[in-house]
């Protein structure tokens, strides 16, 4: 059933800053996928690091975000300036968040663990540049709007341009990339480019966006993790989410290996990210539809379930050849695109029913605690497969001396990458279930705060 139209009081937000807001998307996206497609890859194929420990580098930067993440968020929440309390924080994140990350793929002459220690050093500064722009950067919309179906609206252009941003990560960057040391400098160095110009373009786009109330600060991380914990649904939601977010790193981080071991043409990583790209441009009005004909949970549980058929599918790709990979991982990209807008749009209502309901503008705190454990959870995804990896004989190499891989570690990276995807997008779809909070209860809450006041 649809819900009813929003009333004449909603405040809206005009196309102008839903472009200026969505743009800035790029970056959330190029960010995600890039070191989640190639980094792995980079250093066990190109360094000659072992899969174990470029696991533990992919991984172990990510933890910082734990803390970090949630810092931000509180420092956002209290800072005055004249750029407003968000802004200043993408600022500083659009100046530091390119030169590190091209750093991250410079390709010095080092190998081994040598190697590895300069890609964690230098990934490690850029998961904090990271956090200065995404965490206000994904409080925003929360204080944009009240209406439930206008931050659906926002969002909408926000996820268009993380399809052009996946675009632009999933096909470009690895044909710059290429197999050796000097592709992957140049990559980094365009890449990082792209994230500045998202950026800054998301930090000047956003001058005149409401603001409809301003975040209220908890006085400490533990304080923030308490004010977590009281809200049940959005653990539920941060639960879901953590499924959803493991099984899309694991799979990206193993579709390198996907492309050049079960389908035998390292190319195709580029052709498997554009039946990903396709469904990101395109499909964003229906699954709008879809959350207001069957609500946010239902099209959630939708969208995961598209999700997990086309892993499944995908780890028989081997007797059935490169068209039919393809055909799977197109239904993997429309229920990438679907939960990816629920995610954000879902977390925006628990952040208004939360001030609802508590009287207090949290935010920055929700923020901060979803996107550290996001890309936590995201690199964690690319831990588990480098440690199967290494459990199954995989062998480092580089360039120059590529090795054939024994039958157990290319078995690792085919179900790796599809079954055990699929299993946690199985966990997803059980949380899912037990989300409750639908636009009739946040008008429920608004009216019980109106008569309360």
């Amino acid at each position: 059933m649809v819900s009813p139209a929003p009333s004449p009081a909603v405040v809206t937000v005009s196309r102008g800053v839903r472009v200026g807001y969505g743009v800035g998307s790029i970056c959330t996206a190029t960010f995600s996928t890039v070191p989640g497609l190639l980094l792995l890859f980079y250093m066990t194929n190109v360094l000659a690091v072992p899969a174990w420990i470029a696991g533990v580098v992919v991984f172990l930067p990510k933890l910082w975000d734990m803390f970090i993440n949630p810092w931000v968020g509180q420092r956002s929440d209290r800072t005055v300036s004249r750029f407003g309390a968000r802004r200043p924080w993408m600022l500083l994140g659009a100046l530091t968040l390119p030169v590190t990350f091209a750093l991250t793929f410079a390709g010095p002459p080092l190998t081994g663990l040598s190697a590895a220690l300069y890609v964690a050093f230098f990934y490690f500064l850029t998961a904090t540049a990271y956090a200065f722009y995404e965490v206000p950067y994904k409080a925003m919309p929360a204080e944009m709007t009240d209406d439930y179906h206008e931050r659906s609206s926002l969002l909408q252009w926000k996820m268009v341009f993380v399809g052009l941003g996946i675009l632009l990560s999933g096909a470009v960057a690895p044909v710059i990339a290429g197999t050796e040391v000097s592709g992957y400098r140049t990559m980094g160095v365009v890449v990082g480019a792209a994230l500045l110009l998202s950026m800054l373009a998301a930090f000047f786009g956003t001058a005149r966006a409401p603001m409809i109330a301003r975040a209220e600060a908890e006085p400490s991380i533990r304080a923030q993790f308490a004010a977590a914990r009281s809200n049940p649904t959005f653990m539920v939601l941060l639960g879901l989410s953590c499924a959803q977010m493991f099984a899309a790193g694991t799979m990206l981080a193993g579709s390198p290996y996907f492309a050049t071991y079960t389908l035998g043409d390292p190319e195709a990583t580029t052709t498997l990210f554009l039946g990903i790209v396709g469904p990101l441009l395109i499909t964003m009005p229906l699954w709008v539809w879809l959350s207001k004909r069957y609500d946010k949970r239902g099209a959630m549980v939708l969208a995961s379930a598209l999700f997990m058929a086309g892993a499944v599918g995908m780890a028989f790709s081997g007797p059935l050849g490169w068209a039919y990979a393809h055909v799977c991982v197109l239904l993997v990209g429309i229920g990438y695109a679907g939960f990816q807008l629920l995610q954000f749009s879902m977390l925006s209502d628990v952040i208004v029913h939360d001030a609802l309901v508590t009287g207090k503008r949290r935010a920055g705190v929700f923020t901060g605690l979803w996107t550290a454990a996001e890309t936590v959870v995201f690199a964690f995804g690319a831990l588990v497969l480098g440690w199967l990896l290494g459990a199954t004989g995989f062998v480092e190499s580089d360039p120059s001396t590529p090795v054939a891989q024994p039958a157990s570690a290319t078995a690792a990276a085919l179900y790796g990458s599809t079954l055990l995807p699929a299993f946690m997008m199985g966990v997803g779809i059980l949380l899912t279930m037990r989300y409750t909070l639908t636009a009739t209860k946040i008008r429920e809450a608004e009216a019980a705060g109106t008569q309360g006041g």
